[in-house]
């Protein structure tokens, strides 16, 4: 099955079955969701692929997996980008509909400005990768994604990977490891690329989330501003208690 051009593995299309049942009602807060083996005989798919498919729905907050039992949905209508975990938008889209499209601003090699060299801890001479792509969905200008790449760790992009996935072309054909990220979001006011790039209407506001991304060895490689339109997605971090101490 396709979602544009991007060919969506099984676990994605069992995950997106039950999200649109959930999304539905079909699947109602404390349903619980078929077991392993009844979802095995209804999607014609092995164990480790149903897994793949309820452990997404678990780690985005859909359902609560147990152990041993079945899982229940849980009250998460409407969530829909999360905040939480390192998702390339090629990955996320597949969860976002079928018309979907990236416009490749910008790709090139550039000279930072102060504020970005401060902000990637480049030295003054240092290089970066300045990509400005628009995300489409549904006819509409609806994010704006600034990155910045330190070159010197990202020594060649060109507007062909921007245009599929930044980070499918690190970890597969450069053999990075993105280990994590650190994310500040804030509501600003537009400005001039935000108004030349964006289908607004009349919103004088975006919803901005600002993302370091750092490899597993803890090298800072990215810089991130992705500006979104307000009326579009609401932003929702899922959390699981976990005890410090064991004797609370």
């Amino acid at each position: 099955m396709l979602a544009g051009d991007i060919m969506i593995p099984k676990y994605l299309e069992i995950y997106n079955d039950i999200l649109q049942k959930i999304d539905n009602q079909e699947l109602k807060v404390n349903d619980k969701i078929p077991s392993e083996s009844a979802m095995m005989d209804q999607y014609h798919a092995s164990r480790d692929t149903i897994r793949k498919a309820l452990n997404l729905l678990n780690q985005n907050g859909y359902i609560l997996k147990g152990q041993g039992k079945q899982s229940i949905v849980l009250d998460v209508h409407k969530y829909r980008f999360p905040v939480s975990g390192i998702t390339s938008f090629k990955e996320l889209s597949v969860t976002l509909g079928d018309h979907i499209m990236t416009q490749v601003v910008k790709c090139r090699c550039v000279q930072p400005s102060m504020d970005v060299t401060r902000k990637l801890n480049l030295s003054p001479k240092d290089k970066v990768w300045e990509i400005v792509r628009v995300r489409h969905i549904d006819g509409e200008r609806i994010i704006l994604d600034i990155d910045y790449l330190n070159a010197s760790i990202i020594p060649f992009m060109s507007e062909e990977i921007a245009q599929n996935s930044l980070y499918e072309y690190i970890e597969s054909d450069m053999k990075l490891k993105i280990g994590f990220a650190k994310k500040e979001i804030k509501v600003t006011h537009i400005d001039r690329q935000d108004s030349s790039l964006l289908d607004l209407h009349d919103y004088n506001m975006v919803a901005v989330v600002e993302s370091y991304t750092f490899l597993d060895n803890a090298q800072l490689f990215q810089y991130t501003m992705s500006r979104h339109r307000p009326d579009k997605f609401l932003f929702v971090d899922f959390a699981r208690r976990m005890r410090l101490f064991e004797n609370e």
